[in-house]
C-alpha cells in the first residue's frame, strides 16, 4: 500500500506506515455526494409505511398523555397511586428515567468530540435530539407531581408575590436550575451542528415553504472559510460547556435522595453511580433507537458495525460499574453497621414485597450486557438491540427500586404501606413514550439525522494523503482511461 502512494508522490499515511489498517468509518468508498444525497433523501422523499405506523400511534399516545394531565389537574393528584409514606412514586421514577435517556445525547456530542473519536459523527444528532425530546418528557413530571403546576413558577429564583425566596438548600431547587441549564445548553449545541446541514437542505429545497424556513434557520451560511472559523469555535465553546453539565445534572438529581437521612438513600455513592447509570441507559437507548433507523433507511454505510460495537463496549463498561456500585451498596450498609441501613436493603432484596424489582434490575443492568465481552455477540445486531431493550427496562427498575421500595418500609412499622401505580399513571406512562417517538419521528421526517458535514469530514476523499483516497483517485484515473 506504501507503494501506491508512492507512486503518486504523496507521503505515507501514519497508519500504514505502522503497518495498521484502520477499519473505514464509511464503508464501500462512498463518495461525498453520495452521502448528501443518502441523507437528504431521507427528508425530501416520501416516508416508507412503516414510518406512518409508528407515527400514528405516537401521535394517539401523545394524545392520551394530554388526556391524562387533563384529568390530573382537574380531579388532583389523588388519582395517582401515591400514598404514605410513599409519596413518590411512578412520576419520580419516571423523571428520573427519561433525564438518565437523556444524557448519552451530551457525552456522544461532547465529551467525544474533545477528545476526538471521530465514530461519533454518524450517530451524535438523533442521540443529540434524542437528549432533548428525553428532557422534555422528564420535565412534564416535577411540574405536575407539585400538584398546582400554575404555582410552578415559585421554583424559580425570583422573590413570588408574597416576598418569599426560595430555598436553594433544596435539592429540589436546583434541579430546576441544572435540568434547565442543561436543556438549554442542549438544544444550543444541537442547533449549532445543525446549521451547515440546514444550509444544504435548503439549496436543495424544491417546495418555495421549505426553502423559506431552511434558509431562516441555516442563518444565511454559505460555507465560507470565515463562516467556518467562527461555526468551529462556537461548537468547540459548546462543547466544553456541555461536558460538565454531563456529571452536574444527574449529581443534582441524586441529591434529591443522597441529601436526605432516609436509609438506602442517604449515601454519598450516589453521584457517580447515577451518572454512570444515566450513560449507560442512555447509550441503550441511542442503540435501539438507531437500529431500525440504519436498516429502515440503509444507513449501513454510515453506521458500520465499529459503530455498534463502540457502543456495546461502553454499555459494558458502564454496566460493570453499575454493578459495583450495587455491590458497594450492599457493602456499605454492613460495613456502616448502622440496624436501619442494613435492615432497609434486607427488605428490598430478602423479605420486602418489592424483591422480585431488585432482581429484575441486576439481572437486566449487569448479568444481561456481560454478553458484549463476547465480539461476536457484539457484532450481532438482534443481540446488541435486544440488550439495549433489557437494559432500559432495567434503567427503569432501578428508579423503582430506589425510590417505592426504599419509601414502603419507613422507620416506624405501623406506617408501612405498599404503592402500587394507579391506572393514570400508567397511561401517562405510556404517553410519554408517544411523545417521546413523535417527537423523534418528526425530527428523522424533517431534518438530516446523520450530521452530514461531520461525516464527511471522516471520509478518505477529505483527507487527500489519505491511503485509501490515493488508491480511489487511481482506480478513477485507471476507469477514465480505460474509457
Amino acid at each position: 500500500m506504501a507503494s501506491d502512494a508512492s507512486t503518486t508522490d504523496q507521503p505515507i499515511h501514519p497508519s500504514e506506515a505502522e503497518g495498521v489498517a484502520r477499519e473505514p468509518l464509511v464503508l464501500n468508498n462512498r463518495s461525498m455526494a453520495w452521502v448528501t444525497d443518502r441523507i437528504c433523501g431521507i427528508v425530501e422523499n416520501r416516508q416508507p409505511l412503516i414510518w406512518w405506523v409508528l407515527f400514528i400511534p405516537s401521535v394517539l399516545l401523545a394524545g392520551l398523555l394530554g388526556g391524562t394531565l387533563v384529568y390530573l389537574v382537574s380531579t388532583g393528584v389523588g388519582v395517582w397511586g401515591n400514598n404514605q409514606p410513599v409519596a413518590w412514586g411512578w412520576a419520580i421514577v419516571n423523571f428520573v428515567f427519561w433525564i438518565g435517556i437523556g444524557h448519552a445525547g451530551t457525552l456522544i456530542s461532547a465529551i467525544l468530540f474533545l477528545t476526538r473519536q471521530k465514530w461519533r459523527t454518524s450517530v451524535n444528532r438523533a442521540s443529540e435530539a434524542m437528549t432533548l425530546f428525553a428532557v422534555v418528557c422528564a420535565g412534564i413530571y416535577p411540574g405536575f407531581h407539585v400538584g398546582r403546576f400554575w404555582m410552578v413558577w415559585f421554583l424559580a429564583p425570583i422573590p413570588n408575590a408574597n416576598a418569599i425566596w426560595q430555598n436553594f438548600k433544596s435539592p429540589l431547587l436546583w434541579d430546576v436550575f441544572a435540568v434547565s441549564t442543561y436543556f438549554t445548553v442542549s438544544v444550543l449545541f444541537w442547533y449549532v451542528g445543525l446549521i451547515p446541514d440546514l444550509a444544504t437542505l435548503r439549496d436543495r429545497a424544491k417546495a418555495k415553504l421549505a426553502k423559506v424556513l431552511y434558509g431562516l434557520f441555516a442563518l444565511g451560511w454559505r460555507g465560507g472559510n470565515r463562516q467556518w472559523r467562527h461555526y468551529e469555535m462556537a461548537y468547540l465553546i459548546l462543547a466544553g460547556i456541555s461536558t460538565p453539565l454531563v456529571l452536574s445534572v444527574h449529581s443534582v438529581v441524586s441529591f434529591d435522595f443522597a441529601t436526605s437521612i432516609v436509609p438506602g438513600w442517604h449515601t454519598t455513592i450516589f453521584p457517580p453511580y447515577f451518572v454512570a447509570g444515566a450513560v449507560f441507559g442512555g447509550f441503550a437507548m441511542v442503540l435501539t433507537l438507531m437500529l431500525p433507523v440504519r436498516k429502515l433507511y440503509g444507513l449501513e454505510d454510515m453506521i458500520t458495525h465499529k459503530h455498534v460495537d463502540n457502543m456495546a463496549k461502553i454499555i459494558l463498561l458502564t454496566g460493570t460499574i453499575v454493578g459495583y456500585a450495587y455491590i458497594m451498596e450492599l457493602f456499605i450498609s454492613y460495613y456502616s453497621a448502622s440496624k436501619y441501613e442494613g435492615d432497609a436493603f434486607h427488605l428490598r432484596i430478602l423479605s420486602g414485597p418489592y424483591t422480585w424489582a431488585y432482581y429484575c434490575m441486576f439481572f437486566c443492568n449487569v448479568i444481561s450486557p456481560q454478553v458484549f465481552w463476547f465480539k461476536k455477540a457484539r457484532l450481532n445486531l438482534w443481540v446488541v438491540f435486544i440488550v439495549a431493550n433489557i437494559v432500559n427496562c432495567g434503567m427503569w427498575f432501578e428508579r423503582f427500586v430506589i425510590i417505592p421500595t426504599t419509601l414502603a418500609r419507613d422507620f416506624l412499622p405501623g406506617q408501612w404501606g405498599y404503592y402500587s401505580p394507579s391506572i393514570t399513571e400508567k397511561l401517562m406512562f405510556l404517553g410519554t413514550f408517544g411523545l417521546f417517538m413523535m417527537l423523534f419521528l418528526l425530527f428523522i421526517r424533517f431534518l438530516p439525522v446523520i450530521a452530514i458535514a461531520e461525516v464527511k469530514g471522516v471520509l478518505p476523499e477529505n483527507d487527500p494523503h489519505h491511503p485509501d483516497w490515493v488508491k480511489l483517485k487511481e482506480k478513477r484515473r485507471a476507469a477514465a482511461a480505460a474509457e
